[in-house]
């Protein structure tokens, strides 16, 4: 279910009881998976669809979001560079490329934006957001003035960074990155032996990549006199964090932080008795960053209890009652096959969000 969807089950459970309160619903997101839908649905945007390279170099169509006002583009790259779009066997760090993700940067700039949100979870490259650079027109050379091929095995052979012929249109927006980690580029820490076999890296290969990245940067910084190596969340999506840093002037913000600021939620928080929130499923990791909590502590900032719904809570999951949601309950009323239980969703949610309303309407 969308965020919008989730919003629409949980009014019309409450109105059952509550026919006269005013409800406002603010699809929520945390820069992950579903960012574009959510925040196409908060300001009443549209989904816009353009032609990519995938991670392995095909043509797919993706999509990305533009705000009602216009002005804004919301991008994901897991539309375009995700480990969604491969198949188990096709997961290759080595030659996996972010191309696509500068194809929906150009995109958005094709529509006059001037600002863009990028949310770079769930990559499936290891390639220091090469391919996206050279997508956008920068070169990255070789010996012999070529272009070097897009993939993270071919990063030793750059000897050149020429950004001369980059699309000037990115001098005229800002980009923020939706970055929720703070992985270094390099070392034990760094993008390639972190998340390298999550992406299809095996040993050898994780050790090849990581000393791509380093060649990779030491270049950069003879060349731009940028060195991004250390910084906070360069490692992230494979390098692309660095890259978006060096080459695009884009600031690396926590998602959910940032949505937050997008869709002004503190001021729609401050003036409700009641904040319903919701997930998946809550368990020890929601904590860190995740919407619950993210909507959890801007309500808090106002004394606005928070109630949260979730699909499953497990382990871990109270947690959270620290960081400012009073109250968690499961949607699940029986065990149901998971296809079954995905197709019953809004039933699921306006049916917890009635008994919620009923068991809030007792007057002890």
């Amino acid at each position: 279910m969308t965020a919008l969807e989730v919003a629409e089950a949980i009014e019309t459970g409450f109105k059952r009881v509550f026919p006269n309160w005013e409800y406002v619903k603010v699809p929520m997101a945390d820069g992950g998976e579903g960012t574009v839908q959510s925040l196409v649905d908060a300001t009443r945007g549209s989904i816009k669809y353009t032609e990519v390279v995938d991670p392995l170099g095909r043509k797919i169509k993706a999509a990305y979001g533009i705000s009602g006002d216009g002005k804004q583009a919301i991008i994901e790259m897991a539309a375009a560079s995700g480990l969604e779009l491969l198949k188990d066997s096709e997961r290759d760090a080595m030659n996996t490329t972010s191309w696509g993700l500068g194809d929906l940067i150009r995109a958005a700039l094709d529509e006059k934006v001037d600002y863009i949100l990028v949310g770079i979870g769930g990559s499936a490259t290891n390639d220091a957001g090469a391919g996206m650079i050279q997508s956008l027109g920068g070169k990255l050379l070789d010996e012999n003035g070529e272009q070097i091929p897009y993939s993270g095995a071919s990063l030793d052979k750059l000897t050149t960074i020429d950004l001369s012929t980059l699309d000037p249109r990115l001098k005229r927006v800002t980009i923020e990155v939706a970055c929720d980690v703070n992985n270094p580029l390099t070392g034990p820490d760094g993008a390639s032996y972190v998340y390298g076999p999550q992406k299809g890296a095996d040993e050898e290969e994780v050790k090849e990549l990581d000393q791509n990245l380093k060649h990779f940067s030491n270049v950069l910084r003879q060349d731009l006199g940028m060195n991004i190596e250390k910084e906070p969340g360069a490692g992230a999506a494979g390098g692309v964090g660095g890259a978006m840093l060096a080459f695009l002037g884009a600031e690396l913000r926590k998602g959910g932080e940032l949505i937050v600021e997008m869709l002004d939620l503190e001021e729609t928080v401050k003036t409700a008795d009641l904040v319903i929130t919701g997930e998946g499923g809550i368990n020890h990791q929601t904590v860190y960053g995740k919407t619950p909590i993210v909507v959890a502590k801007t309500a808090k900032k106002y004394e606005v209890p928070v109630i949260a719904l979730a699909g499953s809570i497990s382990e871990g999951y109270e947690k959270v009652y620290d960081n400012g949601i009073n109250a968690v309950f499961s949607i699940l009323s029986e065990v149901t096959p998971l296809e079954e239980t995905l197709k019953d969703g809004f039933k699921n949610v306006e049916r917890t969000a009635q008994n919620l309303a009923a068991l809030l309407n007792i007057d002890l």
